[in-house]
């Protein structure tokens, strides 16, 4: 696999990740304001 390849595959993975901690870190706000 060539650098852009892997390169690619790593911004993908963090950009996933990212999307999963900002959805979970949004899920908590509402959470707490609604109590």
């Amino acid at each position: 696999m060539s650098g852009g390849a892997i390169t690619m595959m790593l911004i993908g993975v963090v950009v996933i990740w990212g999307g999963l901690a900002a959805s979970i870190a949004n899920a908590v706000v509402k959470s707490k304001q609604a109590k």
